[in-house]
């Protein structure tokens, strides 16, 4: 897929009012890039716009009438975009319970939204032979996530469309970079899933925090512009998610038989 030189390039960031995005947009002007942001929070968007000096565009990152008017700015303030940061996404502590709607939106924003980005976008980049889609998923998305069925199965879609985007793509000039943490100190790491999750969001965020480090947002953004530069697809900041997925080919069933386990000491510590 190559590599990307960041200095000079246009980028468009989702979901940038705070935590990874946030960072991913800061260390990108630090990089000599231009940036847009976007996000649903337009009064925290405005802020952070601001206070790092990026053009701002508030709305819901799955729509398809504000991905196009994320571009529209890029191209009106600084020319066609060069690269696409999915970052947007929500997460819950929704098991079987989760109602259709939190399953629509799960969909919508962990999956589609990156689905509408890129078909507006790669068409562009494959006549230009140039262009970087990075999809923020999870390591649920290769793993799984105790305690919510819906931010588990839409990112591992997060991940497989990552997958196929740079199968398919890779070879005609666009880069495909896909990031996978565990626990980031962000906003739905500290109150996302537990606010409308009850029991289950608690579950799902004790297991992020009791699985490893808890990382910074801006540690985990300069890993990510290292990797678009290095040209690498699979971005996973904690070590750990590597070696738990090799656990996990290597013996599904005893894998599964652990995280039984490991949720069970989770209950029993939420009770």
């Amino acid at each position: 897929m190559g590599t990307m030189e960041l200095t000079g390039k246009v980028a468009i960031v989702t979901g940038a009012a705070g935590g990874i995005g946030a960072a991913l947009a800061e260390a990108l002007l630090d990089a000599g890039a231009h940036v847009v942001v976007s996000d649903l929070d337009e009064a925290r968007l405005a802020e952070t716009a601001e206070r790092i000096g990026a053009v701002a565009v508030p709305g819901d990152a799955s729509s398809e009438a504000v991905i196009a008017a994320m571009v529209a700015a890029a191209e009106e303030h600084y020319g066609p975009v060069d690269l696409f940061f999915a970052n947007a996404g929500v997460g819950d502590g929704s098991g079987l319970a989760a109602t259709d709607e939190q399953w629509r939106t799960a969909l919508d924003v962990n999956v589609l939204a990156h689905v509408r980005a890129a078909r507006l976008l790669v068409p562009g980049w494959v006549e230009r032979g140039s262009g970087w889609f990075v999809s923020t998923a999870s390591a649920a998305g290769l793993l799984t996530q105790i305690g919510s069925a819906t931010y588990s199965v839409t990112k591992h879609a997060a991940v497989a469309f990552a997958e196929w985007l740079a199968v398919t793509y890779g070879d005609r000039g666009v880069g495909v970079s896909c990031l996978c943490p565990m626990g980031v100190d962000t906003d739905m790491l500290r109150g996302g899933m537990t606010s409308s999750g009850g029991e289950g969001g608690r579950v799902a965020a004790a297991a992020v925090t009791g699985a490893g480090e808890v990382l910074a947002p801006r540690d985990v953004a300069d890993q990510v512009l290292a990797a678009v530069t290095e040209g690498t697809f699979l971005i996973t900041p904690h070590a750990d998610v590597r070696e738990f997925v090799r656990r996990k080919a290597a013996d599904h069933d005893r894998w599964i038989h652990g995280m039984q386990r490991y949720q069970q000491h989770l209950m029993g510590d939420a009770r």
